[in-house]
């Protein structure tokens, strides 16, 4: 028997794998996929200072180009710049960043393992104690004291183990990314977002350069749009000299949650971190650092059950509450600067550009600073409603 299962070898389930291991549990790390970290589904930014909060140093093979801030377009075409005059974040290669944390959890002594899908649980006494799955053609089943879903938005474990996440369709927005070589990027150093809703309803458009002339190209928008997220997004290039003559080298597609967050998130030897548990920032949409952190919550949280000798929904509740003291009401005030956003119109997002710094923007993607735009809103009658929502 395992101290502890963990399926899904993304961020969230590789932290929790490795601050386990590193306890001296006997851990098991499950991926279906066949390669960890591929395909990618990201725009694989992440600023420097989360990478140091979480204690990491990637390899130089992970990091494909350091940023040193960016450029905000509104649907004018004025841009709103950001510059830290140093280097502030990295443009990931997600297929090597997350094998290198599976890597790293391994190291630790976690048992890790691709190709492995994971079908149903086991229970005993009505509670989960374990996995039933299926690893390269051969069948299993496998015991465990606590099991860990880590498995992505789509979370079948979390459905199968009866824990209710549930989302709201509407919080769940579509996501096309190109990766693209052969184009011209302005300033290779900055990461490009473009606003509007014309382009990107109730979303934006990203450029996240990986060189000089290699970049991923991407859209986030409405899930429930009439017109596909891949339309807007080959329209997009198809209007830029600089990117029309590039090429494809990789195309991506999946959901991205920007809310719903989970009040509850356990249950007898049971919880769920990352994208499973919609932990991802409601206005960017990124997830890499969202996922670890609570990957470390949760493993404090397992070993002191796991001490105790209690894995009960009420010793673990502690993940819960954890959780939302550290994150989750952060995140939630983020969401409400998200409802804000979505409702604003293209000549409202011009007005905004005249009026806010680069500085306003990173202090509102932090959930910080929310009344600095909600006294812009109030001075447009028809806004008056959304401001208040910030106060």
């Amino acid at each position: 028997m395992r101290d502890v299962i963990i399926v899904g070898a993304g961020p969230g389930g590789s932290a929790t794998a490795k601050h386990l291991s590193e306890k001296g549990y006997s851990v098991a790390l499950y991926e279906k996929r066949q390669e960890i970290g591929a395909p990618k589904r990201c725009g694989e930014g992440i600023s420097l200072g989360r990478v140091e909060r979480l204690g990491l140093n990637p390899p130089k093979n992970c990091i494909r180009q350091k940023i040193d801030g960016a450029k905000i377009y509104a649907p004018s075409g004025k841009a709103v710049e950001i510059d830290y005059g140093k280097d502030s974040g990295y443009i990931l290669e997600r297929k090597m960043f997350d094998k290198w944390l599976a890597e790293e959890a391994a190291r630790k002594g976690a048992f890790v393992q691709a190709k492995t899908y994971i079908k149903d649980v086991v229970r005993e006494r009505g509670r989960v104690s374990g996995v039933k799955g299926e690893s390269c053609s051969e069948k299993f089943e496998e015991k465990s004291k606590i099991l860990v879903a880590a498995d992505g938005v789509e979370s079948k474990i979390s459905r199968v183990a009866g824990l209710n996440t549930t989302c709201n369709p509407l919080l769940i927005d579509s996501g096309v990314q190109f990766e693209m070589a052969g184009i011209e990027i302005e300033d290779p150093k900055k990461i490009h977002l473009y606003f509007g809703n014309k382009i990107a309803p109730r979303g934006y458009l990203w450029i996240f350069p990986k060189g000089k002339d290699v970049a991923n190209v991407g859209i986030g928008i409405i899930g429930n749009c009439t017109i596909p997220a891949i339309d807007y997004l080959k329209k997009f290039v198809e209007n830029k000299e600089e990117l029309k003559k590039g090429s494809i080298l990789e195309v991506n597609a999946g959901s991205i949650p920007v809310g719903g967050f989970l009040k509850k998130m356990t249950l007898d030897n049971f919880l769920i971190v990352g994208d499973a548990a919609y932990q991802v920032n409601p206005i960017h949409g990124g997830g890499i650092y969202e996922a670890q952190f609570a990957g470390r919550i949760a493993a404090e949280v397992i070993d002191e059950a796991l001490q105790k000798k209690n894995t009960s929904d009420k010793q673990l509740n502690k993940y819960n509450i954890e959780w939302w003291k550290q994150r989750g009401n952060s995140l939630r005030k983020i969401e409400k600067l998200r409802e804000v956003v979505e409702n604003l119109s293209d000549e409202d997002f011009n007005y905004l550009a005249d009026k806010l710094t680069g500085e306003d923007l990173v202090n509102f993607t932090r959930g910080n600073s929310l009344v600095t735009l909600a006294k812009l809103l109030l001075k447009r009658p028809h806004l008056i409603k959304l401001a208040k929502a910030l106060f």
